[in-house]
Protein backbone atom coordinates (compact mmCIF):
# COMPACT_ATOMS: atom_id res chain seq x y z
CA UNK A 1 0.00 0.00 0.00
CA UNK A 2 1.44 3.06 -0.87
CA UNK A 3 1.24 6.24 1.81
CA UNK A 4 -1.35 8.06 -1.03
CA UNK A 5 -3.51 5.10 -0.01
CA UNK A 6 -3.14 5.47 3.73
CA UNK A 7 -6.13 6.25 5.65
CA UNK A 8 -6.53 10.09 7.20
CA UNK A 9 -7.23 10.94 10.51
CA UNK A 10 -9.39 14.20 11.97
CA UNK A 11 -6.42 16.44 12.44
CA UNK A 12 -5.24 16.10 8.74
CA UNK A 13 -8.42 16.53 7.22
CA UNK A 14 -8.65 19.80 10.11
CA UNK A 15 -5.47 20.87 8.90
CA UNK A 16 -6.11 20.67 5.24
CA UNK A 17 -9.34 22.10 6.01
CA UNK A 18 -6.97 25.63 7.79
CA UNK A 19 -4.57 25.40 4.68
CA UNK A 20 -7.24 25.84 2.27
CA UNK A 21 -9.09 28.83 4.48
CA UNK A 22 -5.97 30.59 4.82
CA UNK A 23 -5.63 30.36 0.99
CA UNK A 24 -9.55 31.68 0.68
CA UNK A 25 -8.33 34.72 3.08
CA UNK A 26 -5.17 35.39 0.70
CA UNK A 27 -7.27 35.78 -2.43
CA UNK A 28 -5.90 32.17 -3.66
CA UNK A 29 -8.94 30.55 -3.95
CA UNK A 30 -12.93 32.26 -4.18
CA UNK A 31 -15.74 31.38 -2.27
CA UNK A 32 -17.28 29.00 -4.63
CA UNK A 33 -13.68 26.74 -4.79
CA UNK A 34 -13.15 26.92 -0.93
CA UNK A 35 -16.87 25.54 -0.44
CA UNK A 36 -16.11 22.71 -2.90
CA UNK A 37 -12.72 21.90 -1.51
CA UNK A 38 -13.77 22.33 2.45
CA UNK A 39 -16.74 19.25 1.26
CA UNK A 40 -14.14 17.21 -0.20
CA UNK A 41 -11.62 17.33 2.64
CA UNK A 42 -13.93 17.00 5.31
CA UNK A 43 -14.75 13.63 3.96
CA UNK A 44 -11.52 12.88 2.88
CA UNK A 45 -10.88 8.98 3.24
CA UNK A 46 -7.16 8.89 1.98
CA UNK A 47 -3.67 11.58 1.94
CA UNK A 48 -4.28 10.98 -2.14
CA UNK A 49 -8.01 12.47 -1.64
CA UNK A 50 -6.61 15.54 0.36
CA UNK A 51 -3.56 16.44 -1.50
CA UNK A 52 -4.87 16.32 -4.80
CA UNK A 53 -7.44 19.76 -2.75
CA UNK A 54 -3.91 21.50 -1.73
CA UNK A 55 -1.36 20.63 -4.61
CA UNK A 56 -1.84 24.14 -6.49
CA UNK A 57 -1.34 26.24 -3.59
CA UNK A 58 1.92 27.32 -2.03
CA UNK A 59 3.53 25.60 0.78
CA UNK A 60 4.90 27.73 3.46
CA UNK A 61 7.18 25.70 5.63
CA UNK A 62 8.62 26.95 8.22
CA UNK A 63 12.82 27.21 9.01
CA UNK A 64 13.50 25.69 12.28
CA UNK A 65 16.57 24.30 13.84
CA UNK A 66 17.08 21.42 15.43
CA UNK A 67 18.31 23.41 18.62
CA UNK A 68 17.53 26.91 20.00
CA UNK A 69 19.02 28.30 22.99
CA UNK A 70 17.22 30.79 24.66
CA UNK A 71 19.65 32.60 27.54
CA UNK A 72 18.90 35.40 30.07
CA UNK A 73 20.93 36.68 33.62
CA UNK A 74 17.74 38.31 34.78
CA UNK A 75 14.95 38.78 32.26
CA UNK A 76 11.83 37.09 31.25
CA UNK A 77 12.16 34.92 28.14
CA UNK A 78 8.89 34.22 26.48
CA UNK A 79 7.89 33.12 23.24
CA UNK A 80 4.31 32.96 22.37
CA UNK A 81 1.38 33.27 19.32
CA UNK A 82 2.62 31.95 16.21
CA UNK A 83 6.65 30.79 16.16
CA UNK A 84 8.22 27.91 15.03
CA UNK A 85 8.88 25.26 17.73
CA UNK A 86 12.42 23.84 17.52
CA UNK A 87 12.55 19.87 18.01
CA UNK A 88 15.27 20.94 20.97
CA UNK A 89 15.41 24.00 22.86
CA UNK A 90 17.77 24.59 25.73
CA UNK A 91 16.33 28.18 28.39
CA UNK A 92 18.97 29.25 30.76
CA UNK A 93 17.86 31.93 33.18
CA UNK A 94 20.07 32.76 36.66
CA UNK A 95 17.51 34.82 38.19
CA UNK A 96 15.12 35.45 35.20
CA UNK A 97 11.70 33.04 34.44
CA UNK A 98 10.59 31.62 30.93
CA UNK A 99 7.28 31.59 29.73
CA UNK A 100 6.97 28.83 26.54
CA UNK A 101 3.18 29.55 24.89
CA UNK A 102 2.90 26.36 22.57
CA UNK A 103 -0.85 26.93 21.92
CA UNK A 104 -0.87 28.83 18.75
CA UNK A 105 3.14 27.72 17.34
CA UNK A 106 4.04 25.79 14.48
CA UNK A 107 5.21 22.41 15.99
CA UNK A 108 7.00 20.48 12.77
CA UNK A 109 7.87 17.33 15.20
CA UNK A 110 6.34 14.67 16.98
CA UNK A 111 8.34 15.10 20.05
CA UNK A 112 9.70 18.72 21.49
CA UNK A 113 12.41 18.06 24.11
CA UNK A 114 13.08 21.31 26.45
CA UNK A 115 15.93 21.15 28.81
CA UNK A 116 15.43 24.29 31.23
CA UNK A 117 18.43 25.44 33.39
CA UNK A 118 16.90 28.01 35.72
CA UNK A 119 18.60 29.11 39.33
CA UNK A 120 15.89 31.08 41.14
CA UNK A 121 13.59 31.28 37.83
CA UNK A 122 10.44 29.71 37.56
CA UNK A 123 9.13 28.51 34.19
CA UNK A 124 5.64 27.96 32.46
CA UNK A 125 5.03 25.48 29.75
CA UNK A 126 1.49 25.79 27.71
CA UNK A 127 0.64 23.03 25.78
CA UNK A 128 -1.21 22.89 22.55
CA UNK A 129 -4.87 21.51 23.52
CA UNK A 130 -4.24 17.66 23.38
CA UNK A 131 -0.63 18.05 23.70
CA UNK A 132 1.05 15.78 26.53
CA UNK A 133 4.42 16.40 28.43
CA UNK A 134 6.68 14.36 30.57
CA UNK A 135 8.44 15.86 33.48
CA UNK A 136 9.91 13.32 34.90
CA UNK A 137 13.36 14.20 34.66
CA UNK A 138 13.02 17.81 35.94
CA UNK A 139 13.99 18.63 39.09
CA UNK A 140 13.12 21.40 41.63
CA UNK A 141 14.88 21.87 44.80
CA UNK A 142 13.07 24.31 46.85
CA UNK A 143 9.87 25.04 44.31
CA UNK A 144 6.95 22.70 42.93
CA UNK A 145 6.27 21.16 39.82
CA UNK A 146 2.75 20.89 38.49
CA UNK A 147 1.27 19.95 35.74
CA UNK A 148 -2.24 20.77 35.91
CA UNK A 149 -4.21 17.50 34.43
CA UNK A 150 -2.01 17.19 31.39
CA UNK A 151 -1.31 13.38 30.87
CA UNK A 152 2.55 12.35 30.30
CA UNK A 153 2.29 9.26 28.30
CA UNK A 154 2.22 9.43 24.77
CA UNK A 155 -0.54 9.69 22.22
CA UNK A 156 -1.32 8.99 18.79
CA UNK A 157 -1.44 12.71 16.53
CA UNK A 158 -0.46 14.36 19.95
CA UNK A 159 2.39 16.32 20.73
CA UNK A 160 4.82 14.96 23.15
CA UNK A 161 6.65 17.62 25.30
CA UNK A 162 9.61 16.08 27.36
CA UNK A 163 10.90 18.53 30.24
CA UNK A 164 14.71 17.73 31.86
CA UNK A 165 16.49 20.18 33.84
CA UNK A 166 16.57 21.69 37.47
CA UNK A 167 15.46 25.02 39.18
CA UNK A 168 17.16 25.54 42.56
CA UNK A 169 14.68 27.96 43.83
CA UNK A 170 11.88 27.92 41.55
CA UNK A 171 9.03 26.23 40.05
CA UNK A 172 7.80 24.61 37.08
CA UNK A 173 4.10 24.57 35.29
CA UNK A 174 2.37 22.55 32.32
CA UNK A 175 -1.00 23.06 31.34
CA UNK A 176 -3.13 23.62 28.89
CA UNK A 177 -4.58 27.42 27.71
CA UNK A 178 -6.78 28.71 29.66
CA UNK A 179 -10.47 28.68 28.54
CA UNK A 180 -11.64 32.63 27.14
CA UNK A 181 -14.94 33.13 28.18
CA UNK A 182 -15.78 36.39 27.08
CA UNK A 183 -15.22 36.14 23.10
CA UNK A 184 -16.57 38.66 20.46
Amino acid sequence: MSELQMRVSDHDRERTAQQLQRAFSEGRLNQLELEDRLEIALTAKTYADLLGLIDDLPVEQPQVNDVVELESKNGHLKRSGDWAVPRRLRVTSKYGSAELDLSEAVIAHQVVDIELDLTYGSAKIILPEGGVANIDAFHSDWGHVTTADVPSRPRPGAVHVVVTGRTKYGSLTVRYPRKRWFTH
